[in-house]
């Protein structure tokens, strides 16, 4: 019979080094792989049994190490870290290659009318306010105008961008074209991600010392959490909407597209999942999940209460949302 595995091991942090690039992008493509959201409803909830055993030190006889971090893996693909809650199963980082490889596809494909641009960045916003709430950092709950004000603001913002620029490419070589759809991405991503997590902004979000206890809440850590997370969804987005315009342009050229112009938007959509499956891990993977701060950069009455705590602490950590 197989030794009993220890309970020393720390499945609240990532399996794979995290201050290294390549222990995050590991830990991403675990995260992000769709295979997950084929798992059923009893799947995850015998990973979460598993998970939450272990984290109270019980381990259940035969489990080993492998086990244990698919377990939590499977755990961390469907269950938000800060509340517990299950995630909206499309507002999930395991859906983000599917659903991003479908709707950006159309939006690259469908750009020429103004129709079109409408609905397909209606569509995507949608789509991004959904994932925005479900992966938003904290346990606050944010209102039903507060969501309402994020997703009008930011499909407004979106759609404004992809026709202010869409008119002004008229001229342009039909390359210059095809890159509107991202432009209005990138400016979206700075209305949305900040409005729907504008509760973030005004009340902070929880900041913990190396060992997670809770310390207060902190606006300067949501402020350097929310400008990651719109780094990394605009990195995210630039090789899926930057590589297929180009190889898309120049078989447009060639007679087999002018031949079978119907397979346009199965092209487009591969090449968009394709760029997606490593675009997504490895942005993601630009900043540490658990981020952190010096204690002297936050605010001060966030400092003074920290101090009474632990005098001696340097840095503080937060969970920056993704």
């Amino acid at each position: 019979m197989p030794p009993s595995l220890p309970a020393t091991i720390n499945i609240r942090e990532p399996r794979w080094d995290q201050s290294t690039f390549q222990g995050r992008a590991k830990h991403f493509f675990m995260v992000t792989d769709p295979r997950n959201l084929l798992l059923s409803g009893a799947t995850l909830e015998e990973a979460r049994r598993v998970v939450e055993d272990y984290r109270a030190g019980t381990v259940p006889p035969g489990l080993t190490e492998d086990q244990l971090w698919r377990a939590k893996y499977i755990y961390d693909s469907a269950f938000h870290p800060d509340t517990g809650e299950k995630m909206l199963l499309v507002g999930r980082m395991s859906a983000q290659v599917p659903m991003n490889m479908t709707i950006t596809g159309c939006m690259l494909t469908f750009y020429r009318t103004t129709p079109a641009v409408l609905f397909w960045q209606w569509v995507n916003q949608s789509f991004n306010a959904v994932v925005n709430y479900t992966n938003r950092s904290g346990d606050a709950p944010i209102t039903p105008s507060q969501l309402g004000t994020a997703y009008v603001s930011a499909t407004t913002g979106a759609v404004v961008t992809a026709l202010g620029l869409k008119s002004l490419t008229k001229h342009l070589p039909a390359i210059i074209g095809r890159y509107v759809p991202f432009a209005a991405v990138a400016a979206a991503n700075c209305i949305n991600i900040p409005l729907m997590r504008q509760r973030e902004l005004k009340l902070g979000i929880p900041v913990t010392d190396e060992n997670g206890n809770r310390l207060g809440e902190s606006t300067a850590a949501a402020q350097k959490a929310i400008f990651q997370v719109v780094v990394s969804r605009i990195g995210m987005a630039a090789p899926a909407m930057a590589i297929p315009p180009v190889i898309m342009n120049m078989l447009e050229k060639r007679a087999f597209l002018k031949r079978y112009p119907y397979l346009n938007a199965p092209l487009q959509v591969g090449l968009v999942g394709l760029c997606l499956v490593f675009a997504t891990p490895l942005c993601c993977a630009l900043f540490p999940q658990k981020s952190s701060m010096a204690v002297s950069s936050l605010e001060p009455d966030v400092q003074d209460q920290i101090r009474k705590k632990d005098p001696w602490l340097e840095t503080v950590y937060f969970n920056k949302g993704l």
